[in-house]
């Protein structure tokens, strides 16, 4: 019987690991090709302002381009991190570009934001 619980308890801790290593993006397809997504399949972007690890992108901006927040908890995993922003909060990072959705996408595969503020904005690709 303890055996069985031990094994149980470990498979539990397994699985929990495996969750929380997770990637906080899906892959999504549009006319441009393969891009990443939040959960709920809205495309992610960049932002050519933001330096390494650091986001440009606040007040305004952050209500038009919406970032893909993180939990104080969630860590860095292969291509992803997690950044501080400057209100405190924590955001996803791909590949040291911290990632955001448009406010003006309606749906999943919309791309809509795309080329906007003279290319400054792109999508985000796996």
């Amino acid at each position: 019987m303890k055996t069985s619980l031990a094994l149980a308890t470990a498979m539990s801790f397994a699985l929990a690991s495996a969750a929380l290593a997770a990637p906080p993006t899906k892959t999504g397809t549009t006319p441009k090709g393969s891009v990443l997504t939040d959960a709920k399949g809205m495309t992610l972007y960049t932002f050519d302002k933001d330096s390494d690890g650091k986001s440009a992108c606040n007040g305004p901006c952050a209500t038009n381009w919406p970032v893909l927040k993180a939990d104080t908890s969630d860590k860095a995993d292969g291509g992803y991190s997690v950044i501080t922003r400057d209100d405190g909060s924590k955001q996803w990072a791909y590949k040291g570009k911290p990632l955001y959705t448009f406010a003006k996408d309606q749906k999943p595969g919309d791309i809509t934001g795309d080329g906007f503020l003279n290319g400054a904005w792109h999508l985000a690709q796996p």
